[in-house]
């Protein structure tokens, strides 16, 4: 049957309100949706961020009144009157199938192939990563993450040990764990990232050489020979005391989740620790590389 369906962007410690005022108004289901595999523009000096984190979905009968369903939530105390949303018919389809038809196995570097479960791989003999894309960030899909894997395809990682600051999915972790490191380590602040990180793992046979923490459990002498962090710029600037530190003595950096714009000023919060490489783009993304000092 068709529906039609309801989206208001918002930040994950308001996303739960705004669910059950969904629920209220009649909607059928309630979904979130994380907005981090798309481009995220941080502020300049002055401006306020008008997005949040997470997409709040809901799913109403075709024949529902939207008027009637909006100008209810504007009574909401988290949106009010003209809060911004975006009302969509959507169409009588399997929308399952229809987004697992256009999820392909990827390549990123030379050995290194990022592939869904339900699709053939195409290269039995290459670094296959087995991915479902769930809750948790990190798909392959976004040129920040793509920047990455061709990065860690790129380095010899036998016998390594590998941080991935926020870890999402647990792709970096696991690409390095399939392309030779002996030990690999994500980080996350996210639960469900730790779970979808820990599924993952599983599924593609390397749980037991990875280690999985939220902050506040990782050990304090935690260090590694290459460390990659895929967030965004600003908290890659206010963190680098602390990422800057997990690399060993000639160990190797690699940051991204960065707009080219944004790179000098990232860059700049780590130079006096490392030595930087020429950065990397893809699009309007960027890559940070450098090795300990």
């Amino acid at each position: 049957m068709p529906w039609i369906q309801i989206k208001i962007n918002t930040t994950g410690d308001r996303a739960e309100a705004l669910s059950d005022a969904l629920m209220e108004s009649g909607a059928v289901s309630v979904t979130f949706q994380d907005t981090h595999d798309n481009p995220v523009f941080e502020p300049l000096p002055g401006e306020t961020l008008l997005w949040g984190d997470t997409d709040v979905i809901g799913l109403y009968d075709a024949e529902t009144d939207m008027a009637v369903v909006v100008a209810e939530l504007e009574h909401h105390p988290l949106l009010g009157a003209g809060f911004a949303h975006k009302v969509e018919q959507l169409e009588d389809k399997d929308w399952e199938r229809e987004w697992m038809d256009n999820f392909h196995p990827m390549q990123f570097g030379k050995r290194l192939w990022i592939c869904p479960s339900w699709r053939d791989i195409p290269d039995p003999n290459a670094v296959n990563v087995m991915l479902d894309p769930g809750l948790a960030f990190g798909t392959g899909t976004h040129p920040t993450t793509a920047l990455c894997l061709q990065w860690l395809d790129g380095l010899d990682l036998a016998g390594k040990t590998v941080i991935d600051f926020g870890c999402g999915s647990g792709i970096l972790a696991i690409a390095a764990l399939k392309l030779g490191a002996a030990r690999a380590i994500g980080i996350d602040i996210d639960p469900q990232a730790i779970q979808a990180s820990r599924d993952n793992a599983q599924r593609n046979g390397v749980s037991e050489r990875l280690e999985l923490y939220l902050p506040k459990d990782q050990p304090a002498d935690l260090r590694a020979d290459v460390v990659v962090a895929n967030i965004l710029a600003g908290p890659l600037r206010e963190l680098a005391p602390l990422i800057g530190d997990l690399p060993v003595s000639g160990g190797l950096l690699g940051l991204s989740g960065v707009l080219a714009t944004q790179a000098a000023g990232v860059g700049e919060a780590y130079q006096d620790k490392f030595i930087l490489d020429p950065v990397a783009e893809r699009e309007e993304w960027c890559r940070i590389t450098g090795v300990r000092k």
